[in-house]
C-alpha cells in the first residue's frame, strides 16, 4: 500500500471543499436534499477512478453537506457511508465505464431505505416507498454520474498537468502512457 503524502491529502481536502460548495449551490435549486435529487456534487464520486486519495475527501465533503440535510442525522451517518462506500469501490472498478456505477448503487439501496425509513417507518408501506425512492435517488445519481462524472473522466486525463498527478496504474487503465519523472 501506497503512503497517503502531503499532495494527496491536499488533493482530497480539494475535493471536500469542492464537494460541499457545489452541494450547496444544488440546494439553492432544491436538487440536494430529499428524495428526488440529483447532487451536481456526486458527479465527483468517479475520481478516485483517477486518483484513490480522493476517497476521504468526498467522505468528508458529504458528511459536511449532510449537516444540513432535512433528515438529520439519519443523513449525516447513512448518507456520509453511502459516499464512503461508494468512493471506496469506484476507487477499485477495473474500467472507466463502470466508474460510475458504485454511486448509483449505493445510493440508490442505502438512501432510498433510508428515506423511506424515515417516511414511512418499517411498517407496511416501506418496501413500496423503498422502490419509490430508491428508484429515483438512483435516477439523479445516473444523471450526475453517469453524464457529468464520465464528463470528469474522460476531460481530466486530457490536460497535462492533471495527467501529471494520475498514478501510473490508473493512466494504463485509460489507455495513457504514464511520462517518467524527470
Amino acid at each position: 500500500m501506497r503512503k497517503f503524502t502531503t499532495k494527496d491529502l491536499t488533493l482530497a481536502a480539494l475535493v471536500a471543499a469542492l464537494y460541499t460548495v457545489l452541494s450547496y449551490f444544488g440546494n439553492i435549486f432544491g436538487l440536494t436534499y430529499g428524495p428526488i435529487q440529483c447532487r451536481f456534487a456526486e458527479a465527483l464520486c468517479v475520481l478516485p477512478f483517477l486518483f484513490p486519495a480522493t476517497v476521504p475527501g468526498l467522505f468528508v465533503g458529504c458528511l459536511l453537506t449532510n449537516l444540513m440535510s432535512t433528515v438529520g442525522a439519519l443523513d449525516i451517518v447513512f448518507g456520509s457511508l453511502a459516499t464512503l462506500l461508494a468512493a471506496l469501490w469506484t476507487a477499485r472498478t477495473p474500467n472507466r465505464l463502470l466508474a460510475p456505477l458504485p454511486p448509483v448503487v449505493c445510493n440508490g439501496v442505502i438512501i432510498g431505505a433510508m428515506i423511506a425509513w424515515y417516511e414511512v417507518g418499517f411498517g407496511s408501506g416501506f418496501w413500496t416507498a423503498f422502490a419509490f425512492y430508491g428508484v429515483t435517488v438512483a435516477l439523479g445519481e445516473l444523471v450526475a454520474c453517469y453524464v457529468l462524472g464520465t464528463l470528469l473522466l474522460t476531460l481530466l486525463p486530457r490536460i497535462p498537468m492533471v495527467r501529471e498527478l494520475i498514478p501510473a496504474d490508473r493512466l494504463d487503465r485509460l489507455g495513457y502512457k504514464a511520462q517518467p519523472n524527470l
